[in-house]
């Protein structure tokens, strides 16, 4: 499936490693190359700031979706594509989901967490049928990927949903996994 939109969940710090910040601008840099919209969080700030400055300065789009609240604590990005300003976390993350073709996650803190396993949960009910991975960056997810194996060990995860979830360590490699992800693997809509 070719991938015009990706969504980016990604923390609103830039974290300790300098690794992450590089490798949110890879990332921008690599969907303005490959003309693909970035939806993202609308914030200025940490790895949400270097990957929307970097889909900008090579020529992309970037479309933001941040609540009032966060607006009003002056974090949202002032030069993006288009910026769309919602009520709150609820309908940021709804139409986030309805405006990308698929979904990466970048290291981040509870919030990129929570965005993660709302897309993953989503993606095993059949509400949503996009493809969901992770940005591995120096082994930032080893242990969540790990935990999830758990998981299926335990019996509370299917190894047919696990399998959905596509983990890499190359921003390139995992677009192109994803964009080919075959539609089949995915689980039947409710």
């Amino acid at each position: 499936m070719p991938i015009t939109s990706l969504c980016i969940f990604c923390g609103s710090s830039p974290g300790a490693n300098g690794a992450y910040a590089h490798a949110a601008r890879a990332l921008g840099t690599l969907l303005a190359q490959q003309n693909i919209a970035l939806i993202f969080g609308g914030g200025k700030v940490g790895l949400m700031g270097h990957l929307a400055d970097a889909v900008l300065q090579h020529g992309g789009k970037a479309i933001g979706v941040i609540p009032e609240a966060l607006v009003r604590k002056e974090v949202a990005h002032d030069s993006l594509t288009a910026q769309h300003v919602v009520r709150d976390m609820h309908e940021r993350k709804a139409l986030m989901y309805a405006l990308a073709d698929a979904f990466v996650v970048l290291p981040g803190g509870a919030g990129t967490l929570d965005e993660f396993f709302e897309v993953f949960t989503w993606t095993q009910l059949g509400l949503l049928l996009k493809p969901l991975g992770l940005l591995n960056v120096e082994g930032y997810f080893t242990r969540l990927a790990a935990f999830l194996d758990h998981a299926v060990t335990e019996r509370f995860v299917s190894r047919q949903h696990l399998d959905m979830l596509i983990v890499d360590e190359q921003p390139d490699a995992l677009l192109q996994r994803a964009s080919v992800y075959p539609a089949d693997k995915w689980i039947d809509p409710l």
